[in-house]
């Protein structure tokens, strides 16, 4: 069948429905804003009129055989897949249900230690067993960049019943592994191979960009478009290519976990960024990294400021490409911590930046990103690193190495627990995730034990005012470890 990329199904079909004047007798309560004055003032008649639910000429996502079935075919068409499913709670509910459909309980999975906290709670779900893989840490940077191929084949080898190998492409930073023999090893190993794409939407777009997962042969692809695609803030698309993972056992998956009432907002910006990116994409990106480059030339004639580039791409380390739309900024060696930078660019130039850690800031340049911003961006940048005089570097602070690992999340998760102050807690095993956010990388994951150099690394965390997540206690002074 011939798929027209210049078609958005579902959109023609809300505004088919909209011209009809439908009078609802149907959820949701406001009606087309009627009784939402508030939210009818702010987003106007128009979106709010879009904000439905299934009905026969707009598809039911649970079990699409219309609109949103052809603007799904339309997807995976794009971006190389056999199959696409249109997820409304982000790019969390792609990994939750690639884990569900490729681990089973008690199953085992390779994944490296630096990924976002949905995989693990995906393995608490499914009760697969985590192997963690090595994963390298730049010294200058003070960043997890991942694992090579041959530690993962390393580990592969070591573990003859895994039944599935995780990759993150990229990483939040940019960092990009060679991703291609990721998957050559895993299945040489007949393991599936799952990716997280959060980041990396723009991948398939530009042919300066890291490969995508969908080009390489990957079994399933979780691709966050609200990132770097254009679509709404918490829709994604999850991708699947061949049988390796069966399709239906993938879609029960789906099935288990996604809203019976799929927000159409969310799955027509899916469907319409598709569409801008089949048409303009190649490009949108060439503009994009044109501005990276610029961007990144003018923050390294800074002095004490470093923005990596292709130069750290090294074909055996676990940095095999990096992705030039990541600024990452390192700003330790002009005496700031990220959390610093971070409060002076916002407090002072209103700019937000993505995240920041110890050593760096990130920002992200997008489809979206005007040169007008970058000038500010620079220019604000030059202001606060001249403007004081600090006179030495601060000393990079890596994040703690790979915990032990003692029991699975899933038997952490359903254990007694109790709870203790965080800094009385080393060599307990924790109850419960505690992390940064973003990037939502685990600091500790349940099942695994906690040692002093993680606590002193979460109190240096909160004297800079890191925003903690995953435990119990808000203010993660406390922690659940295991233990009645």
């Amino acid at each position: 069948m011939f798929l027209d990329q210049n078609r958005a199904p579902l959109l023609d079909a809300l505004i088919a429905h909209h011209a009809e004047g439908v009078h609802p007798f149907h959820v949701p309560g406001h009606k087309h804003g009627v009784g939402a004055r508030d939210l009818l003032s702010l987003f106007g008649q128009t979106t709010l009129s879009f904000d439905l639910n299934a009905m026969h000429d707009l598809d039911d996502a649970c079990n699409p055989v219309g609109v949103i079935d052809e603007a799904q075919r339309l997807a995976a068409h794009l971006f190389g897949a056999d199959h696409a499913h249109f997820l409304v709670n982000g790019n969390t509910q792609g990994i939750h249900s690639m884990m569900l459909s490729a681990v089973g309980p008690g199953e085992q999975i390779v994944l490296p230690r630096n990924c976002h906290r949905s995989a693990i709670t995906g393995l608490i779900l499914s009760g697969g067993l985590p192997i963690y893989v090595p994963v390298e840490i730049d010294a200058h940077l003070g960043v997890a960049t991942g694992p090579t191929v041959q530690s993962v084949r390393a580990t592969l080898e070591k573990n003859p019943f895994v039944c599935a190998l995780f990759v993150v492409n990229p990483s939040y930073y940019g960092f990009a592994t060679d991703i291609e023999g990721m998957v050559r090893a895993a299945h040489d190993h007949r393991a599936a191979a799952l990716v997280d794409e959060a980041h990396g939407t723009h991948l398939s777009f530009h042919p300066d960009f890291p490969a995508n997962a969908m080009s390489v042969g990957a079994d399933m692809s979780a691709v966050s478009m609200h990132k770097t695609g254009g679509s709404l803030t918490q829709s994604a698309i999850l991708l699947s290519k061949g049988e390796r993972v069966p399709h239906d056992i993938l879609k029960e998956s789906i099935d288990l976990i996604r809203s019976t009432s799929a927000s159409y907002l969310l799955m027509v910006s899916l469907d319409t960024a598709r569409r801008s990116l089949a048409q303009d994409a190649p490009g949108q990106f060439e503009r994009v990294l044109q501005l990276a480059r610029f961007a990144r030339t003018e923050i390294n004639l800074i002095e004490g400021l470093y923005s990596p580039g292709k130069e750290i791409c090294r074909p055996d380390s676990s940095v095999f490409n990096y992705d030039e739309s990541k600024l990452l900024i390192h700003c330790a060696s002009a005496g700031f911590t990220g959390f610093e930078m971070e409060r002076l660019l916002r407090d002072r130039f209103s700019i937000q930046v993505e995240l920041a850690d110890m050593n760096n800031v990130l920002a992200l340049i997008t489809i979206g990103t005007r040169e007008e911003d970058i000038l500010h961006l620079v220019g604000s940048l030059k202001t606060i690193v001249l403007g004081n005089n600090r006179k030495h570097s601060r000393p990079t602070v890596p994040p703690p190495l790979m915990p032990d690992v003692i029991s699975s999340p899933r038997q952490a998760f359903y254990s007694p627990k109790k709870f203790m102050p965080l800094s009385g807690s080393a060599g307990q095993i924790s109850g419960e995730m505690l992390m940064s956010y973003p990037p939502g990388i685990p600091i500790i994951c349940p099942g695994e034990r906690i040692t002093q150099d993680i606590i002193d690394y979460v109190r240096v965390l909160k004297e800079q005012g890191s925003l903690l997540q995953g435990t119990a206690d808000p203010l993660a002074e406390n922690i659940r470890v295991l233990g009645a």
